[in-house]
């Protein structure tokens, strides 16, 4: 495989194209491949993005019926939630090659999403955070840790 690290994100259900159009300009700041999302509100706000940078030109954007046909090969696929058995980012090793799965600003991922990711993980915050805030904070995340993935050295 030419290169290992390899990421991209799963919206699912978004309504908000601010909050959409903020997550296309946080994929190309980290390098993000593509971004996929599911459901039909955000394809009625589409034509009000807000991605001033223009990445959804570069950048796939593609609405899918079901995250779960998408995993690209060799993914893990990671669920950002707060529940009860995720672990802490702070604590989290990234996976050489991840889908990172975002639930809708609105409300939480479905039970068979979180079922079928291998990794559970959430953001530990004093309140909730925007849909937004969350990728662009997962992202760095992952970038600010480099080669500290399931690969290489562990973060510590």
């Amino acid at each position: 495989m030419a290169n290992k690290r390899y990421s991209c994100v799963g919206l699912f259900n978004p309504k908000s194209p601010g909050n959409v159009g903020s997550i296309m300009r946080a994929a190309g700041c980290y390098g993000v491949s593509s971004v996929f999302y599911s459901g039909t509100r955000y394809d009625r706000a589409r034509d009000f993005i807000t991605d001033t940078k223009r990445v959804h030109q570069d950048i796939p954007l593609i609405n899918i019926d079901d995250l779960r046909r998408i995993l690209p090969l060799g993914c893990t696929p990671v669920a950002v939630e707060l529940v009860e058995s995720a672990r802490p980012l702070p604590e989290y090793t990234h996976p050489d090659r991840a889908l990172y799965i975002f639930g809708p600003e609105d409300g939480s991922l479905d039970r068979e999403i979180l079922d079928w990711c291998e990794d559970v993980i959430y953001i530990p915050t004093q309140g909730c955070m925007n849909l937004a805030a969350t990728v662009n904070v997962v992202l760095y995340d992952r970038m600010a840790k480099g080669n500290n993935t399931r690969s290489g050295p562990r973060f510590k």
